[in-house]
């Protein structure tokens, strides 16, 4: 199958903006198609957990007749994209996976959305979440577990937190995603479900709308098709905006000027062998030769010893978010009567005997390995790692008292940004992931580098059959 054969609901929305500029496609025909994806596999799916049916054709309308009439806000206008359930839309439930906010009505409009729209975007709906957006694996034991797309034999996890909108865009029911990552919730799902995840630095994108997990941590960015579909996305998403102080600090780099050209003479690093010896074999022989393929392109690959284990900071990470969070959602977990996830009660736990003592110390230990971290990996414009060890387990096979996130973790504490794209499949039709991990605020690097791996590699281009 050629590209020009791709069904539209599988092709990247760079692809999409120009059949709507070349009138080949109205706002209305790509919401309707969408939506009866939906309809159609989202039962056996579980990506969604609430669709503006109505809503999303009014707003397709509207655009429509706005771009008839020469009104054109800009090349975004008439594209539908699917919200991760932890995130304000004025008027709509917003539950953050948990069965005590099912009726939690939302009272502001996050700012992302409110971007998007201003964009002329047209949102989908609802995607589920791990409850409270804590948890690696994706599953949710009141709310639903999606399932992966790449696997519908068996109910395989689609990686958490940002679940739903993995399986959403993997299946073709969005043509992109918004999740949130604070130990690797955008880059897991996204290298579980074959999809290119950015993961944004510290205050690149406004948190305001967002319900909070560690406010230290937390950061949203886009799920998508291609690094140009996540340069598209975040280029209308960061910025400063007046409800989050940490968005006015560092100004924002378009990542167009510089996305194509290339990574001749570029230093990259890569882990040592000690960190890799829990990688799947197959996911092995694809990093590697990723690195080849990198190589390949004119960027020369070191071997370098971090100055921490990824074991000993994802720990760190582990201690953050449970006194961060234990300190929003403490009160729900901490009472045996509330329906609450029993896999994410000791997660959150783990802050609730923590004293101020030992939380300050614990930022203060943060900001030493990020410094540390900054040294080892001075003169290199990148680290390259798998972005997780396996590709996506079968939900029987979860351990939940481990984690997916050895590989993310260690980047949100040191609080660089990340990229996670595909890089192969597993002998059994299953996704790989690589990690391309950038200094903070060095998002447009990451896209440039992901740009010429995948302009030179074609993992992006596939899709589930079974949801064609």
């Amino acid at each position: 199958m050629t590209q020009k054969d791709i069904p539209n609901f599988f092709l990247p929305v760079s692809e999409l903006i120009e059949k709507l500029e070349d009138g080949l496609l109205s706002s209305l025909e790509l919401v309707e198609e969408y939506l009866e994806r939906i309809r159609k596999h989202d039962r056996n799916l579980g990506a969604f957990i609430d669709v503006y049916e109505e809503d999303s054709r009014k707003a397709a309308s509207a655009s429509d007749m706005a771009r008839a009439s020469g009104h054109i806000i800009g090349p975004l206008q008439g594209i539908p994209v699917a919200v991760k359930d932890i995130i304000d839309i004025e008027g709509k439930i917003t539950t953050g996976g948990s069965m005590v906010w099912k009726d939690r009505r939302s009272t502001l409009t996050a700012t992302l959305v409110r971007r998007m729209v201003e964009a002329g975007m047209i949102v989908l709906g609802k995607t589920h979440t791990v409850e409270f957006a804590m948890g690696s694996f994706g599953t949710n034991q009141h709310m639903g577990s999606p399932k992966n797309p790449w696997d519908l034999e068996e109910h395989r996890a689609t990686g958490g937190s940002s679940a739903g909108t993995a399986a959403a865009v993997a299946a073709g029911l969005s043509p992109w995603g918004i999740g949130t990552d604070t130990g690797g919730s955008v880059r897991i799902p996204s290298a579980w479900c074959g999809l290119t995840g950015l993961k944004t630095s510290v205050g690149r994108i406004s948190t305001h709308g967002v319900l909070p997990l560690s406010h230290t941590l937390d950061t949203p960015g886009p799920m998508c098709r291609s690094v140009e579909d996540a340069a598209i996305l975040y280029r209308i998403l960061a910025g400063p905006d007046e409800q989050d102080s940490r968005t006015v600090i560092h100004s924002v780099e378009d990542p167009f000027p510089e996305l194509k050209k290339g990574i001749s003479g570029f230093k990259l690093a890569r882990v040592s062998d000690s960190e890799l010896e829990n990688v799947d074999s197959e996911n092995l022989e694809a990093y590697e030769n990723s690195l080849k393929q990198l190589e390949k392109l004119g960027a020369s690959i070191h071997r370098i010893e971090l100055p921490n284990s990824f074991a000993e900071m994802g720990a760190h990470v582990g201690q953050i978010i449970g006194a961060e969070g234990f300190s929003y959602v403490g009160k729900f977990t901490d009472d045996p009567s509330m329906q609450v996830d029993d896999d994410v009660r000791p997660r959150i736990g783990l802050g609730k005997n923590m004293s101020a003592r030992d939380y300050l110390l614990l930022l203060r230990g943060q900001q030493q390995i990020k410094k540390s971290f900054l040294e080892a990996l001075e003169g290199f414009d990148a680290l390259i790692t798998p972005t997780t060890a396996q590709p996506a387990l079968k939900l029987v096979e979860i351990d939940q008292s481990g984690s997916a996130a050895g590989f993310t973790r260690p980047v949100n504490l040191i609080e660089h940004c990340a990229l996670a794209l595909p890089n192969g499949f597993s002998s059994n039709g299953l996704p790989f992931s690589l990690q391309i991990v950038c200094a903070p605020y060095r998002e447009a690097l990451a896209l440039r580098i992901g740009w010429a791996f995948q302009n030179a590699t074609s993992w992006h281009h596939r899709y589930p059959r079974d949801f064609h």
